[in-house]
């Protein structure tokens, strides 16, 4: 089992990262897509996946960074991406959901880093909040020369389609798990089973029976069960089919 989007890094993690590795491994998950968001989180995950081989890292600039120093910012991680192998661009994206202050920067943002993505010949983590049809609109504008994950993926099953015929996978996290999540449980349902991936995004949005508590990569197998349930597969089968997409996209 591979969980593709994973903050490990983050502060949580502080005291017992050890101890979170080793129940990864117990549950059977044997890769962790370590993904950055920022300059500095960028060189955590780089960090970690030197010292731990269960890591794959990634770079990016999240929507926040978006701020008036944005060009600074994707020169920097230019740099890095020269000097440092990653297995993705992102996450990065567009996040309206605490205003819209800053929407030509997150757009000029984005575009720079998917920009660096074909360049690299990478693939994209797209982080999407409040803002599907702006993200559709831009990355329909890349179509054929860019392939992704839509990650924790919270919109309708129509745009999932319409994200998958621009090349992405759609990855869903803890959210499938609750009980009212209408929408999600029918994109996991319906979706092609081989543009899907499963993911924690943790510290958060731990999956329903741990709802409000803290995330780890280990509790992606709730989220494999639950859309193996919904899907009336076997868990092995999910666990396999997922994994060899998250081989495919990430190449690890």
């Amino acid at each position: 089992m591979i969980d593709t989007h994973s903050h490990l890094f983050e502060d949580e993690f502080s005291d017992d990262l050890d101890q979170c590795i080793s129940r990864c491994k117990s549950q059977g998950v044997n890769k962790i897509v370590l993904v950055g968001f920022s300059e500095s989180t960028n060189n955590k995950a780089m960090e970690l996946s030197r010292k731990y081989n269960i890591f794959y890292p990634t770079a990016g600039m999240h929507p926040c960074e978006a701020d008036d120093g944005w060009q600074k910012k994707v020169m920097i991680l230019q740099d890095f991406l020269k000097a440092n192998k990653v297995y993705a661009i992102g996450e990065c994206g567009l996040d309206y959901h605490y205003g819209k202050d800053n929407i030509e920067n997150q757009k000029k943002l984005f575009k720079a880093q998917i920009e660096l993505a074909i360049l690299y010949d990478l693939p994209l983590i797209v982080h999407m909040r409040d803002a599907t049809m702006d993200t559709y609109e831009i990355l329909s504008k890349y179509k054929g020369m860019l392939r992704g994950v839509m990650h924790c993926y919270s919109g309708s099953l129509e745009m999932a389609n319409e994200f998958i015929k621009l090349g992405f996978y759609i990855s869903l996290g803890g959210p499938v798990t609750f009980k009212n999540a209408k929408e999600s449980k029918r994109v996991a349902t319906n979706i092609p089973i081989d543009r899907l991936l499963v993911e924690t995004d943790c510290p958060y949005l731990a999956p329903g029976i741990y709802r409000g508590k803290r995330n780890e990569s280990s509790y992606v197998v709730y989220v494999a069960s639950e859309i193996a349930k919904l899907r009336e597969m076997s868990y092995e089968d999910v666990e396999k089919i997922t994994s060899l997409n998250s081989e495919k996209l990430f190449g690890i």
